[in-house]
């Protein structure tokens, strides 16, 4: 039987999703607890890879197990033996070929950024105390939304087949003094976020001009974008699914 899980973790103490051979990760946190609940190796699959000490509010994985299991039950006895920082919110049955990242429509991510200073919140937000001009960022995120290959905000040498990506949402929204980019799209590239919102950091600072963008993009080169925005403020909000690969929610 196959399973999707739903869960959230805080990247601060992890070296990323993916299994690391000298670090410890969210994955290995997980499939070791699993292995216990379930007695027997059991491994999971992710609907994507998170950078070190990037966080999720929303991440699904899959896996297989001969064990009936039930939401309720099950997540609260995985909750009491994973760390405080990762949690299992449901797990449902879905069809056997059903697949976290393959099926996954829609991905969505949120960088935070508290323009000021909080003790509270060093974890979570990237906090600058500089003077952004947000209807330039805003400005040239739109314009993401023209085009499909981003080649420029991916990391270098990553093992792709291409570099395109639709891009549904690109947007600044103020609350306060919180400052936060919604980004929507169905992939996205290694450090592409992080490489976004360095780029549209420039912009909010005067450096580049918001039509500067469309040369950044068209490039194709990552050393005309911006530096990548610090992991700690960049989560990872939703992952959309077709309702024809599930069975059992």
């Amino acid at each position: 039987m196959r399973y999707f899980a739903e869960l959230s973790y805080l990247g601060k103490n992890y070296h990323g999703w993916q299994i690391q051979p000298n670090a410890i990760s969210v994955q290995e946190v997980v499939q070791n607890t699993l292995t216990t609940i379930l007695r027997t190796p059991t491994e999971v699959v992710a609907a994507g890879r998170t950078d070190s000490g990037v966080h999720a509010s929303q991440m699904f994985i899959h896996f297989d197990t001969d064990v009936e299991l039930i939401s309720d039950i099950h997540c609260y006895k995985i909750n009491s033996l994973l760390p405080y920082d990762v949690v299992f919110h449901k797990l449902f049955k879905v069809n056997s070929e059903a697949h976290t990242r393959f099926h996954a429509t829609k991905r969505s991510y949120e960088y935070r950024i508290l323009l000021g200073k909080s003790p509270f919140t060093t974890d979570i937000q990237w906090q600058i105390n500089k003077k952004l001009n947000i209807d330039a960022m805003n400005k040239s995120a739109s314009f993401l939304l023209d085009y499909t290959d981003f080649k420029c905000f991916s990391r270098s040498k990553t093992d792709v087949r291409t570099y395109n990506c639709d891009i549904y949402r690109a947007e600044w929204i103020l609350n306060g003094n919180e400052l936060v980019f919604h980004i929507s799209a169905d992939r996205f590239l290694r450090n592409m976020v992080r490489a976004i919102v360095g780029t549209l950091y420039n912009v909010g600072l005067g450096k580049i001009k918001p039509e500067e963008i469309r040369t950044i993009i068209e490039s194709q080169n990552r050393i005309n974008a911006g530096a990548s925005a610090p992991a700690h403020g960049l989560f990872l909000t939703e992952i959309t699914y077709p309702d024809t690969i599930k069975n059992g929610i």
